[in-house]
């Protein structure tokens, strides 16, 4: 892949559903508060499944499938409780995908450099990002909390970019989700979606440019965008 621009492209990864597999940590979390207040554990291929949304969505969509209410404000308690429990067992289970470290090592050799773009809380993602030895590969690791706004909002993964020391016109977004794939759109970024992770429809119902269904395939996928995009964009 030829970088003939001084400037460094930037790969943006989201992170839970798709650098790494977090939902047995989260379903665990989840599970622990269900049952504490008197509802059963959610199985977990059916828990795996409302995984996606953010820890508030999570615990509500739980309860539902559980048939519980709880008031607000004891939702509001089961958030904190939950983001607390979380960050103290944030990677007993969890792992990154196959592919993560070599890919990132091959993008690393080009020159590529790379951010974080999630809807998790800051502290969280620094915290599970170190924990599973990969914190230090990224430039910027930002959540729903380091920006004014978040996901799918195009302006938190443009400011992600910036933060990273990387430009627009010179990056590709890699996500799971309906949100992650919005999120580029509405940034004007290319993005390419990977299969595995946590999305209520095939990803491919949302329109990303590329999909992949492994690690290996990400570099193949990030030379044809930015072969297509930026030649586009470097001729106007």
């Amino acid at each position: 892949m030829a970088l003939s621009n001084s400037v460094p492209p930037i790969l943006v990864f989201d992170l839970d559903g798709t650098l790494a597999e977090t939902a047995p940590d989260l379903v665990a979390t989840l599970n622990m508060l269900l049952t504490r207040e008197g509802f059963p554990a959610v199985p977990y291929e059916t828990a795996r499944g409302l995984v996606g949304g953010g820890a508030r969505a999570l615990i509500e969509r739980g309860l539902a499938h559980c048939g519980g209410s709880l008031p607000a404000a004891r939702v509001d308690e089961m958030f904190e409780e939950y983001l607390s429990y979380y960050d103290a067992h944030i990677a007993d289970a969890t792992t990154l995908f196959p592919g993560v470290s070599a890919a990132l090592d091959r993008f690393d050799a080009a020159g590529w450099r790379f951010a974080v773009c999630t809807n998790k809380i800051e502290y969280s993602a620094v915290l599970l990002l170190e924990a599973l030895g990969v914190a230090n590969r990224f430039k910027a690791i930002c959540g729903r909390n380091s920006f004014p706004i978040s996901k799918p909002d195009g302006r938190a993964l443009l400011m992600t970019i910036e933060k990273a020391g990387g430009r627009s016109d010179r990056a590709i977004m890699v996500g799971d989700s309906r949100t992650d794939i919005e999120t580029a759109q509405n940034a004007k970024i290319p993005v390419v979606a990977v299969d595995f992770g946590y999305t209520e429809m095939p990803v491919e119902a949302y329109e990303p440019d590329r999909v992949i269904s492994h690690f290996d395939d990400l570099w193949d996928a990030a030379e044809s965008l930015a072969e297509s995009n930026w030649s586009i964009a470097q001729a106007s």
